[in-house]
């Protein structure tokens, strides 16, 4: 591509994050709105109430599908006539319902509208009764007898046969009235006194006319129906009542003013850490860091018109996502700027290093991303919504930082490469000489002391151990089942006034805990793992309500689990933890081929949670729904940096022929390490403002992943390393590197002897004192110095006895040339 249109290209995507700031804040005026309007909140944001209903019933597979379809329409039937905006009903795991009601206020009269038994009549044109949903027998779609589309048939008991033909009767004989006129109806149509009228929760869903009379219990509904139509009526008559019992399992309200303030906060310590990152960049990378940040930019905006664009809903925790995935996407950059830096080291000009730095970093930074990704999708599968707000954000975000990274950087890159202005050492971090100013002068040799790391990790994890077998884990209410209830009671309390009240209403108080939260302690938590239902819960609010003076609205939050949500999310932990490991072992031997690099790995992994869990057991944090989205993200980041360590060992075992698996583990490590250092701190940088300045939602969320991040780093360089060097020094490995050492000794005699003969050739008398004897080969080649102006030059030797020696002459150079 030519410079011309690299830089009309530039110019472009000037103005397109430009444009995308203002399309995201205010629109185009008179034309669209601010895009950032278009983004759905989600309920723990804007308030709003959600509940879990679990089916009761042993059906499997087809029939329990249909069975919960009818459900849902009945559901659904019933949530549309709240008058909420955007409410939502879908089925979860096969038998559950959940129902997301944004707006509402309180749980517990959802729950009661949702969960009630439906009432289905069938009433004249004049409203008079004619029969109600216990005289339905059954309901069913199929083709119309004329073939004139579907219909629906309708069977009755025998008393509901009998009203049934008393009031086909009755509309044909032309005496009813309408009084339903102005009644909507499903079609839009009005009300005729020659019809009978089928209503659901007083609601018009059909309101066929009567042809003749019908006896025998049996009746067509026919009309334009479509196959769909004419299933969705016979699912409605047929589920009069809901067609199984319900059992609340989970149910959480909040209001609005708590979720937009933690909206506010959130944003707030977005933009710092968003801005502590661009920082870091431009102090750590010069001018390379100011493509970086153009690209940074562009990301975050792109992120956000993608979730405008496909309607996703933002969330707490996917806001937690978002800004995690802004520390991520930095890793690419970083990664293509060490190879660049790399590239100048070793003599090349910054143009052609820039290419070469972006050329060999790309399998590098896909092999990282796709892991990270795998979790993700994994994450969005298993997890709940809230686990899913943060899975989908993520999912987004590293498609985008890998498009930002890749096309946008590299653009930028290549014409600051060709600049002859900026094209030079000290802009892209180096010294006139060629050397990184900012870089760790001494190697450190990690796998030497791999014993000692060894140690410590096992300390540490059987430390956990132990405090979670004498203590246990301090799980939450969503993992053990229990109730939380937030109030604002407008002034502070003690601990025993809150108890006085929850003793009043039979709670045990030994597993209940009070936490005062709030600028001035005002507001109260009551968490217990008693499992209270909707009317005990009921009951609690209005004595608080009472007790302390405050009125409906000072109702923070409610939440509820039930026992068996706790098992599921304990099962799907374990589950979603092996499914992410799998399939990044699957990978990594694909793109790998030695087992040996998947293995280690994986092991490494297995540590990082095992570290994670350890420091829960010790400090007594509490395990609860974000712990699982943290640890699967806390294994994407662990892989990813051990994959960026894996691909330079890869790529230094191909292209060096010297050294054992140690010498190029280290060296590895040592070229990598400050891109994993930059990484960690970016990454972990970001999540300092939203854990200082946001609520304890999202801190579930970062404290994990604070701990995971610095983990997945130590351990990538302190354990799996050491690991794959462990499986390394077996088998065709170490027959390799004894073959290396037998022909690098082969090569060493015939040097010694070949000096010999050259030193006998000049007569040059060397007696066998005169020279410190090397007893053993190692594996670095030492060759003889030939500068003949050093007059304490270094020779080896070959002794007659087979000995190699290396050693200084006693007597200078000149000496020697005189007694010649």
């Amino acid at each position: 591509m030519k410079t011309r249109t690299k830089q009309i290209l530039a110019v472009v995507v000037i103005i397109a994050i430009a444009f995308s700031w203002m399309l995201l804040l205010k629109g185009i005026p008179g034309k669209v709105g601010p895009l950032k309007d278009k983004i759905e909140l989600g309920l723990d944001i804007k308030g709003g109430v959600y509940v879990v209903l679990q089916a009761d019933t042993n059906l499997k597979g087809e029939k329990l599908s249909k069975l919960m379809e009818q459900t849902k329409a009945v559901i659904e039937n019933r949530v549309d006539q709240m008058g909420l905006k955007n409410p939502n009903v879908s089925i979860e795991g096969g038998d559950r319902i959940r129902v997301e009601l944004p707006g509402a206020e309180n749980s517990d009269e959802a729950i009661k509208a949702i969960g009630k038994t439906a009432q289905l009549k069938f009433v004249m044109a004049d409203q008079s009764f004619v029969l109600d949903g216990s005289s339905v027998k059954k309901a069913t779609s199929d083709t119309a007898s004329d073939g004139g589309g579907y219909a629906v048939n309708v069977e009755f008991n025998s008393a509901g046969a009998k009203a049934f033909e008393e009031a086909t009767k009755k509309a044909l004989s032309g005496e009813v009235n309408s009084t339903m006129g102005s009644m909507k109806t499903e079609d839009g149509s009005k009300v005729k006194g020659g019809q009978i009228v089928i209503m659901l929760d007083n609601e018009i869903i059909s309101h066929p006319n009567v042809k003749s009379v019908i006896s025998g219990g049996k009746c067509e509904i026919s009309g334009s129906f479509t196959q769909d139509e004419a299933s969705e009526l016979a699912a409605l008559i047929r589920g009069g009542s809901l067609p199984v019992k319900l059992t609340e399992i989970s149910a959480s309200s909040q209001t609005a003013q708590i979720g937009m303030n933690m909206l506010t906060k959130s944003i707030v310590a977005g933009i710092i850490g968003s801005i502590i990152i661009l920082l870091i960049m431009l102090f750590g990378y010069r001018i390379m860091g100011v493509a970086a940040d153009i690209a940074l930019a562009l990301y975050i905006a792109l992120v956000l018109i993608i979730m405008a664009a496909m309607g996703s809903v933002l969330t707490l925790s996917g806001i937690a996502g978002i800004i995690l995935s802004i520390g991520m996407a930095v890793d690419a950059n970083v990664i293509i700027f060490t190879r660049i830096r790399e590239e100048i080291e070793r003599g090349k000009t910054i143009r052609v290093a820039t290419q070469t730095g972006f050329k060999r970093a790309m399998s590098t930074i896909i092999d990282s991303q796709v892991t990270t990704l795998i979790a993700a999708v994994i994450m969005y599968q298993i997890g709940t919504s809230s686990v899913r707000g943060f899975a989908w954000t993520l999912m987004i975000g590293i498609i985008v930082s890998i498009f930002t990274a890749v096309v946008v950087t590299q653009l930028f890159m290549s014409l600051i490469s060709g600049s002859r202005k900026f094209a030079v050492n000290k802009y892209f971090g180096l010294s006139e000489d060629g050397v990184t100013t900012m870089k760790l002068k001494r190697q450190f040799h990690f796998i030497k002391h791999r014993k000692v790391y060894y140690i410590i990790s096992i300390c540490v994890i059987s430390a956990g151990l132990i405090f979670a077998g004498a203590r246990g884990l301090n799980y939450g209410i969503d993992f053990t089942g229990g109730t939380m209830l937030h109030y604002d009671l407008g002034h502070q309390v003690s601990t025993q006034q809150v108890k006085d009240v929850m003793a009043r209403h039979n709670v045990n108080l030994g597993q209940m805990q009070v936490i005062f939260s709030g600028d001035k302690n005002n507001e109260v938590i009551i968490k217990t793992n008693e499992d209270l239902s909707s009317q005990e819960r009921a009951s609690i609010n209005k004595d608080i309500e009472k007790t302390f003076n405050i009125t409906e609205s000072d109702v923070l939050a409610t939440e509820h689990f039930g026992a068996s949500v706790g098992k599921e999310l304990k099962m799907n932990a374990l589950k979603s933890i092996g499914l992410a490991a799998l399939g990044m072992l699957i990978y990594i031997r694909l793109r790998f081929r030695k087992w040996k690099f998947g293995a280690s790995a994986l092991l490494g992994v297995l540590h990082d949670v095992m570290i994670v869990f350890a420091a829960y057991a010790i400090f007594g944090i509490t395990v609860n729904n974000p712990f699982i989205a943290a640890i699967l993200t806390v294994v994407g980041y662990s892989i990813n940096d051990t994959i960026v360590i894996f691909d330079r060992v890869r790529e230094n075992l191909r292209f060096i022929k010297k050294g054992g698996t140690a010498e190029i583990l280290d060296l590895s490590i040592n070229q990598t390490l400050s891109r994993s250092i930059m990484t960690s701190l970016t990454t972990f940088v970001v999540m300092i403002p939203l854990f200082i300045m946001t609520s304890s939602a999202i801190r579930e969320f970062v404290l994990p992943l604070m701990i995971g991040v610095g983990t997945g780093c130590l351990s990538s360089i302190f354990i799996c390393s050491p690991l794959y060097y462990e499986m390394s020094t077996h088998g065709k490995d170490a027959e390799r590197h004894e073959r290396e050492l037998a022909r690098a000794r082969r090569k060493q005699k015939q040097q010694d002897e070949r000096l010999k003969k050259e030193m006998d050739a000049k007569a040059i008398d060397v007696s066998e004192e005169e020279y410190a004897v090397k007893d053993d080969i190692t594996e670095e080649h030492i060759k003889p110095d030939n500068d003949e102006n050093n007059e304490n030059d270094e020779l080896y030797v070959s002794h007659d006895d087979g000995r190699h020696g290396r050693g200084k002459s006693k007597k200078t150079r000149k000496e020697r040339k005189n007694s010649k």
